[in-house]
Formats: structure tokens, sequence, C-alpha cells
């Protein structure tokens, strides 16, 4: 299955920018599509087991093309589930498209999880349905044809930026 992305956020106060996404994704009037890798599979009745939710997460993970990341007020105190996940996408080698839910346009240095600040395999965009589908749509390829040297330099791409 290709163009799928694997959403993280904030459950506790950014599912409403969660629910836009899919909303974006249903309506037969906005040219909007991927695959939510959290539509893949259900997790059973031992979800509230957090080893079980890891390990159907990182199924997840490991089925997607590129990390989407809302980052709200709170995204960067969040560790239990939120660092985790980012840190896995960077195990995996995943792209990272860093969706700031206040709009800014570049890395936030207030509101981003330091694990993520001064990536290469992370674009920082406002959070708006053009600045998100481009991103899906371009910068997994941007980034995987980066250099092994230039995916670990401290870069940093904002909107637009990246589709030279």
């Amino acid at each position: 299955m290709a163009n799928v992305a694997y959403i993280v956020f904030d459950g506790d106060n950014d599912k409403w920018a969660y629910a836009y996404i899919k909303g974006w994704k249903e309506n037969k009037n906005i040219d909007f599509d991927y695959n939510d890798a959290h539509d893949l599979d259900s997790m059973s009745g031992r979800a509230q087991y957090e080893q079980y939710v890891k390990s159907k997460l990182r199924e997840r993970m490991e089925e997607s093309d590129a990390v989407v990341v809302l980052i709200g007020e709170k995204t960067k105190n969040l560790y239990k589930y939120i660092r985790w996940e980012l840190d896995l996408a960077l195990d995996l080698g995943l792209p990272i498209i860093a969706a700031n839910l206040n709009k800014t346009n570049g890395q936030d240095a207030d509101l981003c999880p330091a694990i993520i600040r001064d990536k290469a395999c992370v674009v920082h965009i406002p959070y708006t349905l053009k600045a998100l589908k481009h991103a899906m749509t371009n910068f997994p390829g941007f980034f995987r044809r980066l250099s092994a040297a230039e995916k670990k330099a401290k870069t940093t791409y904002s909107y637009k930026q990246f589709d030279t």
C-alpha cells in the first residue's frame, strides 16, 4: 500500500486536528488522499496495556511511508507515546512532517519536541490543508533522495523549501 502516513498527535488536546485530516480525506470535494496507518488494523481489548499498544503502533509505523506529527501547545512535553513514536520514526529512517497547529511555517523552537529539532529528516509546516497535502506528496521523495550525509546534517526545511 502506497502513501501511508502515520499520524502522531496529543490525543487529549489535539484530536480535533487529526479529525480535520480524516475529514479532508473523506470529503469528496477536497483533493486530499492518503492511507492512514491507524486504519491498517484495530487494537483489541488489550489496548490499555502499554506494551501491547506500542507493539501495534510499531507495526503500523513499519508499514508507513512518512510520519506526520501535529505539534500543539503540549506536544513537546509528552514522552510516554509521542516521544517514543518520534524516536521510533527516527530509528526507522522515516521522513517526518511536523505540522504546527499554530500555523508557523518553519521550526517553532518553543513548541517543537527536542528529539526532532534541527533534523534534516523533518519538514516544519503550518497546519493547513494546502501545506499538509504538499508535504505529504513531496517531502518523502525529497527526503529519500538526500545523501546519508545530508540526512545527518543539522538542517531544517519549511513549507515549499524542499520541492526544488
